[in-house]
């Protein structure tokens, strides 16, 4: 770790960053919220004041066309290695655990070197990893990294058959897995002649090597190859990782799309893509700090409760801003409302990032705790839509103590490309917000041509974090990216800069030719008091061709009705926008690890009960 290196960090940046040209909200008497009427002029030079040559967010136009940030790392062996200026501060909160940066970097540090040292892997070979929300995980994750490996994150909720194809499309040489997925992989592991390393009891050191013949928890047999994580030496905290090139142009990772139209892609993201995700939250950070009239890098540390699988970019994003400034993360290898309100009381937990499901649950399990969340001073959610009325919920309850922050990013994005917070996000609350710096964006029609701002078009996006394409699959790539960009397939609009998501393009309802928005009835369901969730879909109609159907989640006490549910849509909504079916239900509605809605799984859902009246929790109207 050199000194030349620690200053690439972003939070060495912000540090140097003394100059203010743009503070705004300068009266301490001013609403926080009152935003200036020239709000895009002000957003403007907020983004100007962090990216004119100099500045810690600074852009040039690379060679290749997209946009990159000037400063910063290249690679993500460069931002690890950043964080271990941090020493002794906490970085991963587990429970009765605490492991600080100095121990995460010299346990990452030393499975890097046995991954290039022992077993042999060279820059280019796959790794996967795949287990719970252990601080392990981010010490496989970045020892893959630091050994110039491409790290394979893998969905913990897959079947065995769902592992399989992923490890038959991607070919790992190491599986670095927790006991609850070895099952799921040994057999393909074996077949292939794959090392294991696998993750058992929580240990981060080990207590000498293990013998051959050692078991696993259960009884079950270490096959040939594979060792426990436990039994490793212990980590050398004045040991450096191994020396390997990584290049800014090398593969960092495959991360699979969650297949909720089809067979999981695996999306590649180059360092330098990585390294572009890395910095869009911090200026994301900065830009939030500066329309709050705060100088970014003050203060202390954020303290994020994280409830995002590590496998999905989400959980990036709050990953990357965490390391960036050497915050901790408190984790949970499962969502419980409850248990989420106890680890934020215990730790002061300031940030919050989820998805908008248990974000709501949380506000709600605050509400009958009476606990005020006296801590929180952030809200952000991502990884599916929001509800409008998240955010007028949190203000409603808290006031303006709590920024409220959402945005927009794919995994073919390496995370969140576009945010909306603070006052921007209670005027807006139907936006996704404005691309970082590094991110363009383009409205497309049907011919590809663009489009005037307020029209509806596929959001096409381009800039230095989008992945180079799919994993072995070049028509699947060749039809997703065009001449540098992206098309995402979500339909949206730009107005005043702030991009707003329409709907998924499949997921428009045709009903006798008018367009109906999936999202905007969604949004009018979650308006009604008793929803706590909703999924809008087309269902077929011989006259029609489609009609509008929704179910709906209510909470236990409701007695709301399908056609009460019908007529609250109708008073914001045209007639032909109002679900002509609406299946009422208190069981939570089927998503993946992501919070998406699964809504293929409602479709045979709808095909049983439409025009049939009840069943098993739901009643139909």
């Amino acid at each position: 770790m050199t000194t030349q290196r620690a200053r690439h960090s972003v939070a060495g940046l912000l540090s140097q960053y003394v100059e203010r040209p743009f503070v705004p909200h300068t009266d301490p008497s001013r609403s926080p919220s009152a935003a200036p009427a020239d709000g895009r002029q002000a957003l403007a030079r907020i983004e100007a004041s962090l990216t004119r040559p100099g500045a810690p967010f600074a852009v040039v136009r690379s060679d290749q066309g997209p946009l990159v940030y000037a400063n910063g790392p290249r690679t993500l062996r460069e931002f690890a290695e950043a964080t271990w200026a941090f020493g002794e501060q906490p970085f991963l909160i587990s429970g009765e655990r605490v492991c600080s940066y100095g121990e995460f970097f010299a346990a990452a540090s030393a499975l890097a070197r046995r991954l290039t040292d022992s077993y042999g892997l060279r820059p280019g070979d796959r790794a996967v990893v795949a287990m719970r929300n252990h601080p392990e995980w981010q010490v496989a994750f970045w020892a893959v990294q630091l050994a110039g490996l491409v790290a394979v994150p893998l969905n913990t909720w897959w079947t065995e058959e769902e592992f399989g194809y992923a490890l038959d499309d991607c070919e790992p040489m190491v599986l670095l897995v927790d006991a609850d997925q070895f099952p799921k992989v040994e057999g393909w592991g074996r077949k292939a002649g794959a090392r294991f390393v696998i993750f058992h009891d929580g240990g981060f050191h080990g207590g000498g090597a293990v013998p051959g013949g050692a078991e696993l928890p259960g009884g079950a047999e270490l096959p040939s190859g594979a060792e426990l994580y436990t039994g490793l030496p212990e980590p050398d905290p004045y040991a450096a990782p191994p020396e390997v090139e990584i290049r800014p142009e090398d593969d960092a990772t495959i991360i699979y799309t969650s297949g909720t139209t089809g067979r999981p892609k695996g999306a590649v993201a180059t360092h330098l893509a990585q390294a572009g995700a890395a910095l869009n939250p911090r200026y994301q950070a900065a830009a939030s700090a500066l329309g709050r009239g705060v100088v970014p890098g003050q203060g202390p540390a954020p303290v994020t409760l994280m409830t995002f699988p590590f496998f999905h970019v989400a959980a990036f994003t709050s990953l990357y801003a965490a390391m960036a400034v050497g915050a901790p993360l408190v984790l949970m290898p499962k969502w419980d409302a409850g248990e989420a309100l106890r680890l934020i009381r215990r730790h002061g937990v300031t940030h919050y990032a989820g998805v908008p499901a248990t974000a709501l649950q949380l506000l709600a399990a605050a509400d009958r705790a009476g606990d005020w969340l006296e801590s929180l001073k952030g809200l952000s959610t991502g990884g599916a839509a929001a509800p409008p009325d998240l955010v007028a919920r949190l203000t409603a309850r808290h006031g303006e103590r709590i920024e409220p922050r959402n945005g927009y990013g794919l995994t073919e994005t390496s995370g969140g490309v576009l945010a909306n917070f603070g006052a921007a996000y209670r005027a807006h609350p139907d936006s996704v917000g404005t691309p970082t710096p590094v991110t363009e964006v383009r409205i497309a029609g049907p011919a590809d041509e663009g489009l005037q701002e307020g029209e509806a078009g596929e959001l096409w996006l381009r800039g230095q974090s989008l992945v180079r394409g799919y994993w072995r699959d070049e028509a699947a790539t060749a039809e997703a990216f065009s001449g540098g960009w992206f098309r995402t397939g979500d339909l949206a609009v730009v107005r005043d800069g702030r991009v707003s998501v329409v709907d998924r393009i499949k997921d428009v309802v045709i009903r006798g030719g008018e367009n109906v928005y999936c999202v905007e009835v969604e949004a009018a369901l979650h308006g009604h008091p008793d929803v706590e969730d909703a999924a809008v879909l087309g269902v077929p109609h011989p006259v029609l061709g489609e009609e509008v159907a929704a179910v709906v989640r209510v909470g236990p006490r409701s007695a709301v009705t399908a056609d009460e549910l019908r007529a609250h849509v109708g008073r914001s909504l045209a007639a032909f926008k109002v679900p002509a079916h609406v299946l009422v239900t208190r069981e939570p509605l089927p998503r993946n690890a992501t919070g998406k809605i699964l809504k293929r799984e409602l479709r045979g859902v709808l095909r049983e009960y439409t025009g049939e009246g009840g069943g098993p929790g739901l009643t139909a109207g």
